[in-house]
């Protein structure tokens, strides 16, 4: 539909927004937030326009590093809007023109019905008669999103990523990025502000590619996410005109010497962005989040299954498989209960180990699967056993020894300069030339179909720098954003093909843990971390990045483990995807009983991960908190893990707020031997929870009663 109304309404019944459309000024937007909670006046008198772009000879009317206060940003103006629904999901299109510059704009945003979150992508299109060089352009901004006041209570979210140790959420008041200055400057805010960006090909090295901003007064919190699978991406969160403002973009000339040349007539997609909201704390905005990742991704079976993994790399073969190896562990781990087994990295390597710089055909090993069936040998006892069989493979790359290396063209590679990139021993492909995406779909559908495999690990362990200049007069952050998008498109094309095929997402443990990916890709290997007491707060803050049945943890119970140890590994994984590993033919009988028990625990229980909806009774995680708890909130009950590390008192207490006033039941699902103790009180809806040991762990599941007013149940009561 279309319509006149200077003020653009649209929404459903969790999501609302309105945009103003005054000819004489760029449209912005105005109010956006819950249907009866929108303040009367937005915060801001002059909120930001609804696109800021820049090109060579357009760039900034009040100079500074932000993205916001653009020339084509202020020059923009409203040309229309239409509205529609596709299926579960509102559309609003508003489309923009700059009368003067040439420049027009397409906003499209979309809202999955009942949730309130909100997506956005803009495409750009030069409608003059000389060509444009764009250097940056949003996906979307929000201007008010605080009232002046509310300023001084607003804390910054993010969420600092390394390898082995990710998903460390910071919280800092925003002032101290955003100081009250002196009010006798005729601008009565800065030049800068809060920024995280990310570059190179691993989309969350360094930071993830999300943030927030929340009130710690009133609760009302904002959580946001960049769906891009490589590192050219920003946002930033500053003062503007008295309130909070966020921008959220793709590569940028400032941040990454990104740029598109647009011939007349020519248009550019932003990368798509999606920001959610709670109005009672972040634990309500991660839940909206996670409702919309299951709205965006692709439907798939793994999505209901989950089935139980094992993968024999991590604190097990560590990329040294063999048919001699492998055969025990396979008979382990369906004893254990599993019902995939990945045969990880090394299995295709003839060199004794020294195969970085040879990958490539992906042919298995002769000499690791020795004699007349080779690999088939232990592919055919994994089927027999009941499990199916998965292989690693790192794609996108090619080692600088390996025969592709001088069989596919030059171009179907990274170049700068005219120069093939190398890193690390290996080029990078470029999936845009069709003999590097030819090459990949034939590996994969020869390991589908001749070897029958119906996982794959995708990883990927390099960083080639700022991207591919391989075409003529192309920035690289182009050519790499190039790149990522013909990397999706391939991904979608395995799956057209191969619809069962699992696929997972691996880039040295979560280096890349993006919503482009995990809209196509069915689960997320979520670090390299060997040190079981260091993966807890991982495996406890991953459900903030991905939803808890994408989220792989690996559990891998070594001999030498106490049994506490061992149930605290299997506890990790629990209210996620077991990423089963470690020694288990060594195990004692005891802990192979504990392991055995954590994968029928899970089995019992996974039905329900694929709708719960994660919180934090202790807050999200730091690094070193001796306490750490993760619930998983269901219609029925809540499954809770506890996890106590060295240097934690024996006693802690956990805020359940949506059981206040009720009795409830809490019960031990694992350990069944462990010696946890708790105690409910109803009317201050909190639950005091004893764990004797260090380390150690237990899951509960916590259900309302009829009556009582302790714990009950096999969690016994402190007294």
């Amino acid at each position: 539909m279309t319509e006149e109304s200077p003020t653009v309404r649209w929404g459903h019944d969790a999501l609302h927004l309105e945009i103003d459309t005054d000819p004489d000024a760029p449209p912005r937007l105005r109010r956006i937030g819950v249907p009866g909670q929108l303040p009367a006046e937005p915060p801001s008198a002059a909120p930001l326009p609804l696109v800021e772009a820049t090109t060579t000879d357009h760039g900034h009317h009040w100079s500074g590093h932000r993205v916001i206060d653009t020339v084509i940003g202020a020059d923009l103006r409203y040309r229309g809007h239409t509205a529609a629904r596709d299926g579960a999901w509102h559309r609003l299109t508003v489309q923009l023109h700059d009368p003067a510059g040439g420049l027009a704009a397409e906003v499209v945003l979309s809202s999955p019905d009942g949730v309130p979150a909100l997506r956005s992508q803009v495409v750009i299109r030069n409608e003059s008669t000389r060509s444009l060089r764009l250097e940056s352009v949003t996906s979307l901004v929000l201007g008010g999103l605080t009232a002046n006041a509310d300023l001084e209570a607003a804390d910054l979210l993010w969420a600092e990523n390394d390898w082995l140790a990710e998903y460390r959420w910071q919280r800092r008041p925003m002032r101290l990025s955003s100081p009250v200055l002196s009010g006798r400057v005729h601008y009565r805010y800065g030049k800068g502000g809060f920024a995280v960006a990310g570059q190179g090909t691993w989309s969350s090295c360094d930071r993830l590619p999300m943030g927030g901003l929340t009130d710690r007064r009133t609760g009302r919190t904002w959580v946001w996410q960049i769906e891009h699978n490589g590192g050219g991406w920003h946002w930033e969160c500053g003062e503007h005109d008295d309130s909070a403002y966020l921008a959220l973009s793709g590569p940028s000339a400032g941040r990454h010497g990104w740029s598109r040349l647009l011939e007349p007539g020519a248009s550019f997609e932003t990368v798509p962005v999606a920001i959610a909201l709670g109005v009672e704390g972040p634990d309500e905005a991660f839940a909206a989040l996670t409702r919309y990742r299951r709205a965006v991704r692709r439907p798939h079976p793994d999505h209901r299954r989950l089935p139980v993994i094992f993968n024999d790399y991590m604190n097990c073969l560590m990329g040294d498989p063999t048919t001699a190896k492998l055969l025990p562990h396979i008979d382990a781990a369906a004893a254990a209960g599993a019902e995939y087994f990945v045969i990880d990295a090394g299995w295709y390597d003839d060199d004794e180990g020294n195969w970085w710089t040879g990958v490539g055909a992906w042919e298995p090993s002769s000499s690791r699967f020795p004699g007349e069936r080779g690999i088939h040998e232990v592919l055919d006892r994994i089927r027999r056993l009941g499990m199916v069989p998965g292989l690693w493979l790192e794609p996108e790359v090619v080692g600088v020894t390996s025969p592709l290396a001088h069989s596919l063209p030059a171009e179907a590679f990274f170049r700068r300069d005219g120069v093939r990139v190398v890193e690390t021993g290996r080029h990078h492909l470029d999936l845009r030339h069709p003999a590097a995406r030819d090459h990949l779909d034939r590996v994969v559908d020869r390991l589908v179909g001749e070897l029958g495999i119906g996982y794959l690990k995708l990883d990927h362990n390099i960083d080639p720098g700022p991207g591919t200049s391989g075409n003529p007069g192309e920035a690289a952050a182009d050519g790499l954003l190039g790149h990522n998008r013909a990397h999706l498109d391939w991904l979608d094309g395995v799956l057209d093909r191969h619809p069962d095929l699992v696929l997972e997402n691996c880039a040295s443990g979560g280096m890349r843990t993006d919503y482009a990916l995990l809209s196509r890709l069915q689960l997320q290997s979520t670090s390299d971390q060997q040190n079981l007491a260091l993966y807890a707060p991982i495996a406890a803050s991953a459900p903030t990045a991905v939803t808890p049945e994408q989220g792989a943890v690996w559990a891998y119970p070594q001999p030498e483990d106490t049994l506490d140890e061992v149930a605290f590994t299997m506890a990790n994984a629990l209210l996620g995807r077991i990423h089963l590993s470690g020694r288990l033919p060594e195990l004692s009988p005891g802990a192979q009983d504990l392991v055995a028990e954590a994968v029928a625990v899970h089995k019992a229980l996974r039905a329900d991960l694929a709708t719960a909806l994660p919180a934090w009774p202790l807050g999200l995680p730091a690094w070193d908190d001796p306490w750490i708890a993760l619930a998983l909130h269901t219609p029925a009950a809540t499954y809770l893990t506890v996890w106590r590390r060295p240097d934690g008192k024996d006693t802690t207490v956990l805020p359940l707020p949506r059981f206040r006033d009720a009795a409830v039941r809490a019960e031990v699902l694992y350990p069944s031997t462990s010696r946890a103790r708790s105690h409910w009180n109803r009317e201050s809806a909190v639950l005091t929870l004893a764990l004797p040991a260090a380390p150690s762990a237990v899951v509960l599941r916590l259900t309302p009663e009829t009556g009582g007013q302790e714990a009950a149940g096999a969690a016994k009561p402190t007294g």
